[in-house]
């Protein structure tokens, strides 16, 4: 039987995808290629973990955004982009460091979508 062993992608709409992924490398550093999308590599920075979570339709998981969808970032220094992250004013909605998993801050782009920043627990 065929089954599904990766994630290729995460795929979206939004009102102005060229305003969006420029948020995205100006405040988060991604690397857009030239053809519009970024391609995270395997490396020891980013560990090979996705999760994937379904929850029920009345969760409050996602708030205060209204999007059926948010976004879990793997960081290398949470408290670094927190401190770039309001140096350009965008507000973090919560944080929380005592995470068996590591530490967490959630923050809202431009369109509205919920993104959660996760820098692990070291290992050891």
């Amino acid at each position: 039987m065929a089954k599904v062993t990766g994630v290729g992608g995460v795929f979206f709409k939004c009102a102005d995808p060229k305003a969006l992924t420029a948020w995205y490398r100006d405040n988060l550093g991604f690397n857009v290629e030239d053809w519009g999308g970024v391609q995270f590599e395997k490396s020891e920075a980013s560990p090979s973990v996705f999760v994937w979570t379904p929850f029920r339709q009345d969760t409050d998981n996602f708030a205060p955004s209204s999007r059926e969808f948010m976004f879990n970032f793997v960081v290398d220094d949470l408290d670094g982009m927190i401190a770039e992250l309001a140096a350009k004013g965008i507000a973090i909605l919560k944080r929380e460091d005592g995470d068996t998993f590591g530490r967490f801050a959630w923050l809202l782009d431009p369109a509205g979508i919920k993104i959660e920043l996760w820098e692990p627990k070291p290992e050891g």
